[in-house]
Formats: C-alpha cells, sequence, structure tokens
C-alpha cells in the first residue's frame, strides 16, 4: 500500500473515515491512500499521488514536500507480509477537497489521532513522526508485532550504509 499523512496550514492531518459498510477497515480512519496496481510496485510515489488524486482531488502540484517516510512491515494472519509505505506532504492553503466515493475526509488534528479509531499501525506511525520524524527528513523503517496482547512497533533508520564505509 502507498498512503500519506498529508498535513494542513493548522497541524491537523487529512484522513478518510471507511464507510461503514467498506470490505476494508469499515468506519476507521485511514492515511490518504491505498493499493499499489501491479505497474507502480517500483514507485510507491507515483501510486501514493494517484491515489490522493482519487479520493481528495488533489493533484501533485497542490503538495508540498511529499516524501517517503516510513516503511511498515507486519504479518497478517500468519501467511501474508504486508507492506506500507508511508510518504508526508503538506496542502497548500486553500486547497479544495472532492467528496471521496469511499467515505468522508476529514482534517483531524495531529494530536487527537491516538484517540481516534485509527489502526494500529497508523497510529504508531503518527506517534512516531510527531515525536522524532518531524524533526528530520530520514526515512524510517518498522517492523510491527505483538507484546502481551498489544501492538509493538520497533523503529530503524533506512540508510545506505555502504555509502558511509570508508573503503
Amino acid at each position: 500500500m502507498a498512503v500519506a499523512f498529508i498535513f494542513n496550514e493548522h497541524r491537523e492531518v487529512l484522513f478518510l473515515q471507511k464507510k461503514p459498510t467498506s470490505a476494508f477497515l469499515p468506519g476507521m480512519l485511514v492515511p490518504i491512500g491505498g493499493h499499489m496496481e501491479s505497474g507502480e510496485i517500483s514507485d510507491p510515489k507515483r501510486a501514493c499521488l494517484r491515489e490522493i488524486q482519487e479520493e481528495t482531488g488533489l493533484g501533485e502540484h497542490e503538495l508540498a514536500g511529499l516524501e517517503l517516510r516510513y516503511i511498515v512491515h507486519r504479518m497478517k494472519d500468519e501467511r501474508e507480509i504486508r507492506i506500507q509505505y508511508i510518504f508526508t506532504g503538506e496542502a497548500a492553503a486553500g486547497s479544495k477537497l472532492v467528496e471521496s466515493k469511499e467515505g468522508r475526509l476529514l482534517w483531524v488534528d495531529c494530536s487527537t489521532v491516538s484517540s481516534r479509531h485509527v489502526s494500529a499501525s497508523t497510529e504508531e506511525a503518527m506517534r512516531h513522526f510527531l515525536e522524532t520524524g518531524i524533526h528530520n527528513h530520514k526515512t524510517y523503517i518498522g517492523t510491527m508485532h505483538g507484546m502481551q496482547g498489544q501492538a509493538v512497533m520497533n523503529w530503524a533508520v533506512l540508510e545506505d550504509w555502504e555509502s558511509r564505509v570508508n573503503l
């Protein structure tokens, strides 16, 4: 999946509240984005831009600083590895949103995301971004697992370590 935390000038982040009848995460708040198409596997940013356009009407020219910040891995049902590419960016002031067929678009105060109906991976990525990621431009890898019945995310910086080695 390729999704984005899109922020506005009021320190709010844009979410899609899925319809209660949705087959995937019914009623939950999800970041803008979705499944990558087969031709986008090697270009998650292109997939993210397509999904943003489809779900919000925002074009690339209305977004600033869209960059890959998180790659989250998790196991689903002991048989499926899920990979989510999370981008961050800012919507241009005064941008108009379209109605989404998948649910309702909502601007949510960043400080309240953890108290909303969001997935554990979304909650953890937003928490990490607000505590750490907002202060730099690094890309982080997150691996989610369970510990004592709670979702836990382990974070590491994704970097080209070979370029840092003196040969």
